[in-house]
């Protein structure tokens, strides 16, 4: 899953911690609706200064209503802010592959995510061809299709953009390729001051030991990773990379203690709730301790990905629980 929680006023401290999944509602049950009835959070409301982290918005969490044209893309900045009071954002690429090399286009993101106070922090590339294919020819291309990404996240004034490690082959061969292909890629990067970022996104690069193996023989510092709490699936029925039901995992808690030393980012993945508001499949309180035993202040990036709640539900819901278990353990 660069992917910025500013400090509360003391005296509004109160009011910001009042600001929840139910208390949004009742808030605006003692107003009359405007025009957009939609829960709006004021712009210098956000995440309270004593979390030992700061929240960004995955924009994968939108996905639904950004294919169904509902949010229009150049308009996540000003959701992010006005909508959930996040103001560190996480792009995906296939909402602007078209625009990629069009300067005006992207200054048109960059102003409307400065007009907002928000950070554009990390592009999510994905359909870009296997960075760790054996085979020398797709991989040097699938290196030189993410250069245009790197170029993009540098003028947006993120600070990495996150790729996959797919291949095909044998465990070893794949890790070989993957060493050559981010290396090379970290290599292109660096003189722009751009990071590489793994995440465990399928396949080998779900395995935490096969993945930190990379990071370890590559040795850049400019190639890390993005521990992602949900996606440690290693294998799904008929062999297929996503879908399909999951039927080999890997121990998610180890798997992120296993990336965190690399770590430039982290994804708070989430699926669903129960009634207290924790998430059902990953206990957030043994994660979080993981990720703060590592000394790690930077941002976890919300990535809601259930279908029990809408994603406006669950982007409020993931953001509740991570304030909640961060108050505890700051």
């Amino acid at each position: 899953m660069k992917k910025t929680r500013r400090n509360f006023i003391k005296k509004s401290g109160k009011t910001a911690l009042g600001i929840s999944v139910l208390g949004i509602s009742a808030c605006n049950t003692t107003k009359k609706p405007t025009v957009d009835t939609t829960p709006m959070i004021k712009e210098e409301v956000n995440t309270p200064k004593e979390l030992f982290f700061k929240i960004s918005l995955a924009q994968w969490s939108l996905h639904k209503a950004l294919f169904a044209k509902e949010i229009d893309h150049l308009d996540f900045a000003k959701v992010a802010k006005t909508k959930y009071g996040i103001d560190g954002i996480e792009y995906v690429n296939q909402f602007f592959t078209d625009h990629v090399k069009d300067n005006k286009y992207l200054n048109e993101m960059k102003k409307r995510a400065d007009d907002h106070g928000v950070k554009s922090l990390i592009i999510m590339v994905d359909g870009e061809g296997g960075l760790a294919e054996p085979d020398d020819k797709e991989r040097n291309q699938a290196v030189e299709n993410h250069y245009k990404w790197v170029d993009a996240a540098k003028y947006l004034g993120c600070h990495s953009i996150r790729v996959n490690s797919f291949g095909k082959g044998s465990s070893e061969d794949v890790q070989k390729a993957a060493i050559d292909g981010l290396g090379k890629l970290s290599d292109y990067a660096r003189p722009l001051g751009m990071n590489v970022i793994v995440e465990n996104h399928g396949g080998y690069s779900s395995n935490g030991k096969w993945l930190t193996d990379v990071m370890r023989k590559i040795h850049q510092v400019n190639c890390g990773t993005l521990p992602d709490f949900g996606n440690f699936c290693l294998e799904r029925v008929g062999g297929v990379q996503w879908g399909a039901k999951c039927i080999k995992e890997y121990d998610k808690y180890k798997g992120v203690e296993e990336l965190m030393p690399f770590a430039k980012a982290v994804s708070a993945k989430t699926y669903g709730f129960d009634a207290a508001g924790n998430e059902t499949t990953i206990d957030y309180l043994q994660m979080l301790k993981i990720v703060q035993s590592f000394k790690y202040d930077g941002y976890i990036g919300i990535e809601y990905e259930g279908e029990q709640l809408s994603e406006h539900e669950g982007i409020l819901a993931t953001k509740k629980l991570l304030e909640k278990i961060g108050r505890q353990l700051s």
